[in-house]
């Protein structure tokens, strides 16, 4: 199906070829020849490793072990409206000095999704925020509080060595007329996404609002491994969560660069998974980073503007502009049915009880709308 797509220097124009492969053990897969579907070159996985339960249910620990590698961490758990009451945190042993981290705190924010594959008897599983931790074969975990979640799991995510498209100069929208203001787009061929593990996209009847996000975790990467972020967190909603695809629309980092997200078409109103209650209508960004400790780059909050102005200018609203939703579920800060009046963009904490988009994100809104106005 058709849809805008717009390809510069830093953006990939040719398909991803086959499927991941999901391990069940902590080791590294080899592709010498990728099924279709997947890009060819080393293949990302997912390892699960079960927390115990001890005797004392206000405490969970995993013990610190040698693991296969990986560059991303997570925290799961059995009930996806769940939250999980108390601390968790991890550290990690770097792969290349063989030095392990501080202890660092997880965001165990729940994020849900709504409907479809996304169900409770699906399998879906609640989970915290994953963590960038760069190249690692070490992990080490604690948790305390008063309503510790059952089913437990770290989830060890090796993003894998695709071989991406070479980038071109050239701007080859599939669709001039949708494609006219939207910034530059790494599109999912671009980043890797093995499209064989993405359900097929649900729509909506339009976009009248935009949420903007953070991924939080850290903001300790180059910009030169945004595509294995993005490729990671994709492998953890599907595989750790068990979402049908990555659940932003799109996503920015902090040098800037556009992310496309979730399939199904950047110019179409694909039904996300990112603001539980306000999936409908809606579409997403999210900064790659944590914006309750760092202030996001002018070039990025530029990024996100634009992309928001588009996608809002398609059906024609201003971005600067104010609109009444209804909530879509119970979701801990709204009612089923309750009608609300939001900014066209808006946080994430404006619809849901969360710290994201963080702090100093939050903060910059006002200007991400005045820019996105301009920008019409």
């Amino acid at each position: 199906m058709a849809h805008a797509r717009t390809l510069t220097a830093a953006t990939a124009v040719v398909g991803a070829a086959g499927a991941l492969l999901s391990l069940s053990a902590a080791t590294t897969a080899t592709a010498t020849k990728s099924p279709a579907g997947q890009p060819p070159g080393r293949p990302g996985s997912v390892h699960s490793v079960p927390v115990p339960t001890g005797a004392d249910p206000g405490t969970r620990a995993l013990p610190a072990r040698t693991t296969g590698p990986f560059s991303m961490i997570g925290l799961t758990w059995d009930e996806p409206r769940v939250q999980l009451e108390g601390t968790a945190q991890i550290r990690t042993r770097d792969a290349r000095t063989g030095l392990w981290t501080t202890w660092r705190t997880l965001d165990t924010d729940a994020r849900v999704p709504e409907s479809g594959r996304e169900a409770a008897a699906d399998g879906v599983r609640a989970g915290a925020q994953p963590l960038w931790t760069g190249a690692s074969d070490g992990v080490q975990f604690r948790a305390t509080g008063d309503r510790l979640p059952a089913g437990l799991r770290v989830e060890l995510v090796d993003p894998g060595d695709p071989e991406l498209p070479a980038p071109t100069p050239e701007a080859v929208p599939e669709s001039e007329p949708a494609a006219a203001g939207l910034p530059p787009v790494t599109s999912r061929s671009g980043w890797g996404a093995d499209e064989s593990l993405a359900g097929a996209p649900t729509y909506t009847s339009e976009v009248k609002a935009v949420f903007v996000h953070h991924t939080a975790g850290t903001n300790a990467y180059d910009c030169g491994e945004s595509a294995s972020l993005v490729r990671g967190i994709f492998l953890y909603h599907v595989q750790s969560q068990g979402w049908k695809d990555i659940g932003y629309h799109f996503l920015v980092d902090k040098c800037g660069t556009v992310f496309e997200g979730r399939a199904g078409g950047i110019d179409r109103p694909v039904k996300g998974a990112h603001t539980y209650g306000f999936n409908t209508d809606t579409a997403s960004v999210s900064m790659l980073g944590n914006y309750n400790t760092a202030t996001a780059e002018a070039v990025a909050r530029t990024a996100v503007a634009r992309v928001a102005a588009w996608k809002l200018r398609l059906r024609g609203y201003d971005p600067a502009g104010t609109v009444t939703l209804t909530s879509g579920a119970d979701n801990g800060y709204y009612t089923t049915g309750q009608k609300v009046l939001l900014n066209r963009i808006s946080g994430h904490r404006d619809g849901y009880p969360t710290e994201c988009p963080g702090n100093n994100l939050y903060g910059a809104l006002p200007e991400i709308r005045q820019t996105a106005h301009a920008a019409g």
